[in-house]
């Protein structure tokens, strides 16, 4: 197994694992964040991408499934095998990706913002459309089974909507791949499947050296809501369209329902996360919510749809709750919201999810005066704040509770998805509290699973 992506970093997983020539890719993730990160997308696989028998995604998040359509591109022909879910959210995404990345690309060549000439996007359009005849929908825990002798299952995991854990088999052993872990009392979302008992496995880091916050989110959101507005602000909430959007509107349902909320409008600009909301309604065995409620929770927003509408948001004065993607402010319309709103102080920007080093969310959070957008610098003075407790990823309490329902322990368990830090911080408390032999593996090493070794 080589760690190809996802190691000392939450972004880009990718695990090639190998058993002769037959190969298998679990997640197709695209590197985010820092520069150096970001230009591994770029740079050449260690591997023909047709020698690759099938790729296995855990969840339709960028970071995991992002990469795919250069992938096709580049030779990749096999099957693409996840849930219905996630499949259905993986084809919004892609194509949403591919669209801002061309967008960057014509706006860096008007504007001559980029050192390229000319400036191209990793991929178009037309190359996301293309991912979408390979994939085929697998059902939670039922058997797959892939031509070269791989068995997979798919077991929920929460996170998001179709996320899942991995367990893949062949001779005789199996490894399982935990995926991004969501929350056992999640609102919305199931908790994560016990963990089963197999000879090794991959886990996720992200929160591996601390633990959230027993604060509730909406009580935070409301204080913060009624001090913004005092003043006549705006609330702009950078969102993740997948997950965290939902989440958010169902935070501001319970407030409007307990009558805790001051009035506001409530704008979701994302078409990405409109259309994703619309599948909450599509696998509703998929999520706790059930038709109705899905219905009167999200129907309680205004969803923006064309760029003209976008753009009169901008001039649009507060109070209202602006919420727009994407969560890290690495692109989407959120920032032509930031340029906006963020110079003035009685607006507020809540920052709703884990923000990547390197990305704009970070900066914000880091007290920064100004950020870079498309080219210039935009001061922040308007209040930043932080979401607290509203986070789709298990802590490291969480994701030590989930492994101590496994039945025995792996022979070995990689640590990764995580900064160095978190990733060491968790492997240490698996080391000292379960006994078990981990490892947190470097970015693309590669580990031997023969017995003998």
């Amino acid at each position: 197994m080589t760690f190809l992506g996802g190691a000392g970093t939450v972004t880009g997983s990718k695990y090639l694992v190998e058993d002769g020539e037959a190969r298998l890719l679990i997640d197709c993730g695209l590197f985010q964040g820092l520069k150096q990160l970001r230009l591994k997308n770029r740079a050449p696989l260690p591997f023909h991408p047709a020698s690759i028998g099938a790729v296995v995604l855990t969840h339709a998040h960028l970071d995991h499934s992002g990469y795919l359509p250069r992938l096709v591109a580049q030779g990749f022909h096999g099957r693409v095998h996840c849930t219905a879910a996630t499949h259905d959210l993986a084809r919004i995404l892609l194509l949403d990706s591919a669209a801002i990345q061309e967008e960057e690309a014509k706006h860096a060549a008007r504007h001559g913002w980029s050192k390229h000439n000319p400036p191209l996007p990793l991929y178009t359009i037309e190359q996301a459309r293309a991912c979408d005849p390979l994939f085929r929908s697998a059902e939670w825990e039922k058997p797959v089974r892939l031509p070269e002798g791989w068995v997979i299952r798919f077991r929920k995991a929460g996170h998001i909507l179709g996320a899942a854990s991995v367990l893949v088999e062949r001779g005789g052993k199996t490894i399982l791949f935990s995926g991004d872990l969501g929350r056992p009392n999640d609102p919305i979302l199931p908790p994560p499947a016990p963990c089963p008992a197999v000879d090794w496995m991959v886990v996720e880091s992200t929160y591996g050296d601390r633990r959230h916050a027993q604060i509730d989110p909406a009580e935070a959101l409301a204080a913060l809501a009624r001090k913004v507005f005092a003043r006549r602000g705006a609330l702009l909430i950078p969102s993740f369209a997948v997950g965290r959007t939902q989440t958010i509107l169902h935070l501001l349902w319970r407030l409007r329902k307990a009558g805790q909320l001051p009035a506001a409008p409530v704008f979701v600009d994302s078409p990405m996360a409109t259309d994703v909301t619309h599948l909450y309604m599509q696998h509703p065995a998929d999520h706790k919510l059930g038709p109705e409620m899905a219905r009167e929770v999200f129907g309680s927003a205004t969803y923006v749809q064309t760029p003209e509408e976008s753009k009169r948001l901008s001039a649009r004065k507060g109070p209202m709750f602006l919420i727009s993607a994407s969560g890290m402010a690495t692109g989407g319309r959120v920032l032509h919201h930031l340029r906006a709103f963020a110079p003035h102080p009685e607006n507020a920007v809540l920052l709703a999810g884990f923000q990547a080093e390197g990305t704009r969310g970070a900066q914000l959070a880091n007290g920064a005066k100004s950020i870079k957008i498309f080219g210039e610098q935009v001061p922040v003075n308007a209040e930043i704040a932080t979401l607290p407790n509203a986070s789709a990823h298990a802590d490291a309490d969480e994701i030590l509770a989930w492994l101590k329902t496994a039945p025995r322990a792996p022979e070995r368990i990689f640590v990764t998805h995580g900064e160095p830090a978190a990733s060491e911080a968790l492997r240490g408390r698996i080391a000292a509290e379960l006994g078990w032999n981990a490892l947190v593996p470097k970015l693309e090493e590669t580990a031997d699973l023969a017995p003998e070794a």
